[in-house]
């Protein structure tokens, strides 16, 4: 499912078109007696053909096949638009500004496109164009039946085909066989024979050296290694195409997270999901990167890409490009141009942002002490947080956030070195900066100095902890300069400046009110303004709890190992969260370099830093709360014994915490997921025994822990959880991790495979397990094979907010998505936009899994357990003596017990008491989430369609040049 920019679709369609015509080929000359002069005489072998090979073999297919698949030539179309395009624009440069080498790719362009042209035209193309529909979609699934059932087997001597290989040549997916038969069907080319037994038998022996002729070696070759082989200059038109295409996709994310940015500062979007969703982007152009520039081994970093683009000079480079929006008509059959401007190079290919950077790490490198020179100090100056931008310059805005990105980058490199810097420095420890391991993966990680923003700060501090002089340009990847210049922009969003591909510098008021620490204050609670809704009390609460149950069993450190998890936890937010100890100094390393103003600025000044430190801490949170949670009784007996009152009336309405909770983990607290109305007490039993935990010789690792491989019970992973895991790459979310219903699993089931159903031959999705969930939570069968053509549209049919509303917390309500469906590939932002509707969802919406403050739902329930004790032991009820007193049993387990004999006895006592004390209060989900509020869909939706239609144009508005 990720989103592919216009280089790596091209080289994709190329592939697979390349795949197509070698295989086929291969067919035809392994079994054919004779073939034309220009003909290869053996099979290809390693999956790359020459330009003019390339023509030679469709002319080959042309006279030996009758029907070529229409997927086939829309490929061919496709490739053939790809190159038009980038020979069109690369005409418009040399026509402003002569440039030799692109002159020289254009002459390659122009000779390459000829002879896909000529190729096309020989397999039917013309004719194909005159009658090609819309059917995208259909094409697609055309497409992956054509290059993955094997037809090419089909193909034999004179074109004659078996009649048991057409018939295997039905399709098991719910298309027409007879197409397909006729794709893998040759046009007869059979001559008159001689009767000559001689001729005879050489063209047998013919036919039989054809047949063995190797083409097995080719099963080793992935698709996408299928390829045209090209000279130097067709290898230097790819490299353009490539870098052109990449800084079109970084532009375009770019103007998109700006909008995210501004719906945190302006619209009150939690910081967290803008933090989620920046972090999926970012590895989006790190992905690209690595895939386009695998074939152009060297040529990978940043510096290079942009030599390339600007020919080495930025300046002379403005002019080049320009950006013209159409209007388009609905049906899509007519457009106007509107205006057409020439774009800020320096700020669209993200040149300022890579020049400070340079910069920082060039002046840090001198000293390596943590301060600026004397000759940067002279440059940066007194740097005011609270400067007027809407009466500044524009050159006066552009020295601001310079100032602002090495004054930030010189706090980020001080912390997150500081660990290191101190050993040499106060313990006398004698380590290399230079060559010290500052990632992830090195053994200083365990070191706790910061959320968020590790994998980022780790390579900064490499860059900048090498000698003077070292040369790290080339060590600068475009993900590294995304990443930095979506750190900046988070901040002159929140002061009122935002840059627009159309506009220029948009300056407006900065909004009223806003810290980027808001959401971070409310998830902490450090000042314990919101009694059950912050982090940090919520562990102090849940102690005291603890150590009061571990009294009643005469055990002051039954909890020890569960709070010590938490504690840690907890110390780590208090220190690092939001803040540092940088913030009150730090032995040895140079104050913050906005002391002046506020010496936590390295977050107060950083919105991003804030959203993507605080959706870490949110997983961090959810993981080792879920942990603490499944090692505890009185989850799952809370939840059975509510259900249990509920069925037999004795509430009336479910109590909203226990509701949702129910609904949230149904899986973990009931045996397959379904909820028992009868037998509540072989119900608890039967969920226990299904976890019953088993022997093993490995142990559990820390991994396991932190993936929930080591609980017993709560196993689901929030969505937030899930993206970390993956890497924040979504396509290796696994479907088992995907929650239903959501966009993400909405999109997967549009993407599956259509079958027909050998039993009532009637078209059906093939069996996945996302697929079988939807079905279990009743989403119709033909409503799921719709979503191949209309998702997203689909996700706001009833039926799809029916699912929801399982999911949704007591009195809280959701609406419809309005978003339009379409066909076609998702774009880069089209898949930000669904990404960020679940994660919203998850943190602040309406599968709200990482909003709920879990310490405090596990305070909440040991506390009911005390107000059911007290209140049986004020009666003597014989099922509280029985267990707490006088059956030896229950001595070390003694509300397992009141919780078993109650289930089992229901003694009509004990329960109106139980009864009751669930109700007093009547404790609601929305008490322990850690916002004021959640988010419903509609208003997620239309902030992003907002996003989408109003900052900036879409991709079928403008085009990029």
């Amino acid at each position: 499912m990720a989103p592919l920019n216009s280089y790596l679709a091209y080289k994709r369609d190329t592939s697979r078109l390349i795949y197509w015509i070698i295989k086929t080929s291969n067919a035809i000359i392994s079994s054919s007696s004779t073939l034309p002069e220009d003909a290869p005489k053996t099979p290809n072998s390693n999956g790359g053909v020459t330009v003019s090979g390339l023509v030679t073999l469709s002319k080959l297919i042309a006279k030996h096949i009758d029907f070529v698949p229409p997927a086939i030539l829309g490929l061919f179309d496709a490739v053939i638009q790809a190159r038009t395009t980038a020979y069109e624009s690369f005409q418009q440069f040399v026509a402003n500004k002569p440039d030799p080498d692109i002159e020289r790719s254009n002459a390659s362009h122009k000779y390459f496109i000829n002879a896909l042209a000529e190729a096309f035209e020989a397999l039917g193309g013309t004719s194909w164009a005159e009658k090609k529909s819309d059917s995208t979609v259909d094409d697609q699934a055309d497409l992956e039946q054509v290059l993955f059932v094997n037809n090419f087997a089909a193909l034999h001597l004179d074109g004659d085909a078996t009649p048991d290989q057409d018939d295997e040549g039905a399709s098991g997916d719910g298309s027409d066989p007879e197409p397909q038969q006729k794709q893998a069907r040759q046009r007869p080319r059979s001559k008159k024979s001689t009767g000559k037994g001689k001729k005879r038998k050489s063209g047998k022996s013919v036919r039989k050296g054809k047949q063995q002729q190797p083409t097995a070696s080719l099963d080793d070759v992935p698709m996408e290694s299928y390829r045209i082989i090209q000279d130097e200059e067709g290898i230097v038109t790819d490299y353009l195409m490539a870098v052109y295409a990449l800084a079109q996709e970084w532009a375009g994310l770019r103007a998109f997270l700006q909008g995210v940015w501004r719906d945190v500062a302006y619209e009150g979007l939690n910081s967290a999901v803008a933090g989620a969703v920046s972090n999926v982007a970012i590895k989006m152009i790190e992905r690209s990167a690595a895939a386009m520039f695998v074939h152009f081994p060297g040529h990978d970093s940043y510096e290079t890409v942009m030599n390339t683009i600007t020919r080495g000079d930025p300046d002379r480079a403005q002019g080049m490009f320009s950006l013209a929006q159409h209007v388009i008509s609905s049906d899509r059959t007519y457009h106007r141009k509107i205006r057409e401007i020439h774009i800020d190079v320096k700020e669209q290919f993200l040149i300022h942002a890579y020049q400070d950077l340079v910069d920082f790490v060039t002046d840090f490198q001198k000293n390596r002490n943590g301060k600026p020179t004397k000759r940067m100090l002279a440059q940066l100056g007194n740097w005011d947080p609270n400067l007027d931008l809407r009466r500044a310059s524009e050159a006066e805005r552009l020295k601001w956030r310079r100032c602002y990105t090495i004054n930030w980058l010189y706090d980020l490199v001080n912390l997150f070195s500081s660990v290191v810097v101190q050993r040499n420095t106060m313990r006398g420890e004698r380590h290399e900066l230079d060559s010290v391991d500052w990632s992830t993966s090195g053994p200083w990680d365990e070191h706790r100095r910061l959320y968020g923003l590790k994998e980022f700060a780790g390579t900064i501090v490499h860059l900048a902890m090498q000698k003077p002089g070292s040369d790290i340009r080339q060590k600068i990847l475009p993900h590294h300069v995304f990443q930095l210049q979506c750190i900046v922009d988070s901040l002159t969003i929140s002061r009122g400046w935002s840059i627009s591909s159309l506009r220029g510098h948009i300056v407006e008021a900065p909004p009223v009110g806003f810290r980027p620490r808001r959401d971070v204050d409310l998830f902490l609670d450090r000042e314990n303004k919101r009694f059950g809704s912050g982090f940090l009390q919520a562990v102090d609460v849940l102690k005291q709890l603890f150590e009061r149950e571990g009294a009643l069993h005469g055990d002051p450190l039954r909890h020890q190992t569960n709070y010590e998890l938490l504690e840690i936890v907890q110390h780590d937010f208090i220190n690092w969260l939001g803040v540092s100890k940088y913030m009150h100094g730090l032995t040895d390393i140079p104050p913050s370099r906005f002391s002046a103003t506020c010496s936590n600025g390295l977050w107060e000044y950083s919105p991003f830093l804030c959203g993507a430190g605080l959706a870490e801490g949110l997983v961090e949170a959810y993981r080792y709360c879920l942990v603490v949670l499944d090692k505890l009784p009185e989850p799952i007996l809370l939840i059975h014994l509510h259900n249990m009152l509920v069925q037999k009336g004795y509430i009336t309405a479910p109590v909203g915490l226990y509701a949702s909770f129910q609904e949230l983990y149904t899986k973990s607290f009931f045996a397959e997921g379904k909820i028992p109305t009868s037998n509540f007490g072989e119900a608890v039993l039967a969920r226990i025994q299904e976890s019953s935990p088993r022997r093993s010789a490995a142990r559990s690792t820390v991994d396991d822990v932190k993936s929930l491989n080591a609980t017993r019970f709560f196993k689901t992973k929030s969505f937030l959880m899930s993206c970390e895991e993956a890497g924040w790459v979504p396509d290796r979310i696994p479907d088992s991790d995907v929650l239903m219903p959501s966009g993400l699993g909405v999109y997967r089931i549009s993407q599956t495979e259509h079958i027909i159903d050998p039993v009532t031959g009637r078209k059906r999705l093939k069996d996945t397990e996302l697929v079988n969930r939807a079905r279990a939570k009743g989403i119709p069968e033909e409503e799921m094979i719709a979503w191949a053509t209309t998702f997203p549209a689909a996700v706001g049919q009833d039926e799809f907010l029916e699912a929801s509303k399982l999911m949704v917390p007591e009195s809280y309500t959701s609406m419809s998505l309005p978003i339009k469906g379409g066909k076609g590939e998702m774009s880069g932002d089209g898949l930000l936009s669904l990404l960020q509707v679940d994660i919203s969802s998850d943190i602040c919406g309406i599968v709200p899994l990482s909003s709920l403050n879990y310490v405090y739902v596990m305070a909440r329930f040991m506390m009911l357990f005390e107000q059911f004790e007290q209140a049986l032991k004020t009666l003597r009820n014989p099922l509280y003596v029985r267990a707490y007193e006088t059956d030896s049993m229950w001595r070390q387990q003694k509300r397992v017990g009141l919780a078993y004999l109650a289930l089992h006895l229901q003694d009509d006592e004990c329960l109106r008491v139980m009864a009751r004390e669930f109700q007093s209060p009547r404790a609601g989900f929305m008490n322990h989430i850690y916002w004021d509020d959640l988010e419903d869909m509609r208003s997620a939706a239309e902030r992003g369609m907002k996003k989408r239609s109003n900052n900036e144009p879409g991709p079928e508005q403008c085009t990029v040049m």
